[in-house]
């Protein structure tokens, strides 16, 4: 059975001490919680935070995810951040491939792959995001599209390695909106990601790849959302800005 991952992903929100404040509240509202021991919790602030929230989260259930990384490992790459940086300050999760670094900043599938590979050989988790625009949902291309993604960023990925990731399927016309994919509908993408994995890898390996859902999930639809078969966690953007919301939708899981 596979457990349920939920991390908040803070985006460009919540200066230092801001983001001490958030992660000591949520520190002391899952202590001793039996929750905390059956779902994997992570928060993703930003780098300038890392540092700070590590030292505050250090001995709880909660994992430091970051929101991006480089692929390489050091030189002349003005504003990128590598793995060794990242791991030396405990992060153990890396979010790749964002809609947003996608949609805004030109991010291509090969790099992402790139990041995927390195974030493996260097022992971390990373969280691997795909979806479609509401353009593409209209066009009926929602399965070419999150299968390209999906296809380019296990390129070269080993059947071991593939079982150590976390896909976020997050629609982009769910993103921020407010507008969150139906429970059917999220079901179907997640479904169908399954069964890609299966072709790509065997059942065995398929099933072990938890699948979250991202976009627009908050406590009053994640219930639903986390009931189905092949949702497996969330990756939370706007209602992991507030202790409890987050905390609602940690429950529900």
């Amino acid at each position: 059975m596979r457990k349920k991952i939920i991390v908040g992903n803070w985006k460009m929100n919540k200066n230092v001490e801001e983001s001490a404040k958030l992660a000591t509240e949520l520190v002391a509202a899952i202590k001793g919680q039996a929750f905390a021991e059956k779902v994997e919790i992570g928060i993703a602030p930003t780098f300038l935070a890392l540092d700070r929230v590590a030292g505050i989260i250090k001995g709880s259930p909660i994992k430091l995810a970051a929101q991006d990384v480089h692929f390489e490992n050091q030189g002349a790459f003005t504003s990128k951040v590598s793995v060794d940086m990242l791991k030396a300050l405990g992060v153990t999760h890396v979010i790749l491939g964002h809609s947003e670094p996608r949609t805004l900043f030109g991010e291509t599938d090969a790099a992402v792959n790139k990041k995927t590979l390195k974030v493996l050989a260097e022992g971390l988790t990373p969280i691997i995001c795909v979806g479609e625009t509401l353009a593409e949902r209209e066009s009926n291309v929602t399965e070419k599209v999150v299968g390209t993604q999906v296809r380019a960023a296990y390129q070269g990925v080993s059947a071991a390695d593939a079982a150590k990731t976390v896909i976020a399927y997050e629609p982009v016309w769910a993103i921020g909106t407010g507008r969150n994919a139906s429970d059917d509908q999220a079901q179907a993408v997640h479904k169908f990601i399954r069964g890609l994995l299966s072709e790509m890898y065997g059942s065995p390996t398929a099933e072990a790849i938890r699948i979250q859902y991202g976009g627009s999930m908050k406590p009053e639809n994640a219930a639903g959302l986390l009931k189905q078969p092949d949702v497996d966690g969330g990756l939370i953007g706007g209602a992991a800005l507030k202790a409890d919301a987050f905390l609602g939708i940690i429950r529900a899981a």
